[in-house]
């Protein structure tokens, strides 16, 4: 690991700690040359599967991507942002674990809109009314509508 202050190689590691999922370690080192300290970290490498559009076009798993967007859609809501961490934490893990080199992006979509549903009936209608396409306000209110079913079912228990 090269310094950041005089770019040697040679340091020492001084405390190694493992984050609190497992999944991290961070290393606090000393360079050799200088005297300095920085703090690195270190993550297994995961593979993870490429995505597959619904044009057909494949890129790479990205949850940067993922996050940006559900953090669009809970904007000014009541969702934190750990919430939407530890929900995209949990995404990825679970495609990777599956051990697929593709995925629809179908199913990240899916997966997505169903957790906004539970977190928050506006998140959820701003996530669909991009990821569904809704062409106009007719499928736009049957959305709503069967948002209102479902809550009326819920509150008399008939569902």
């Amino acid at each position: 690991m090269r310094c950041p202050y005089c770019t040697k190689i040679e340091n020492k590691v001084i405390d190694s700690r493992t984050s609190k999922d497992g999944r991290t370690i961070r290393r606090r080192r000393e360079c050799i040359e200088c005297g300095r300290r920085f703090t690195t970290y270190e993550k297994l490498e995961e593979v993870l599967p490429m995505v597959v559009k619904k044009d057909g076009r494949r890129e790479p798993f990205n949850r940067e991507k993922i996050t940006e967007g559900i953090k669009k859609a809970c904007q000014k809501r009541p969702v934190s942002i750990t919430k939407i961490e530890e929900f995209v934490d949990s995404l990825e893990l679970f495609f990777q674990e599956l051990g697929r080199k593709e995925i629809d992006s179908k199913e990240i979509g899916e997966r997505v809109i169903n957790a906004l549903k539970e977190w928050d009936e506006v998140t959820y209608v701003r996530f669909a009314s991009v990821y569904r396409q809704f062409r106009d306000i007719n499928e736009f209110m049957a959305e709503l509508e069967g948002i209102l079913k479902a809550r009326k079912e819920k509150e008399t228990g008939s569902g």
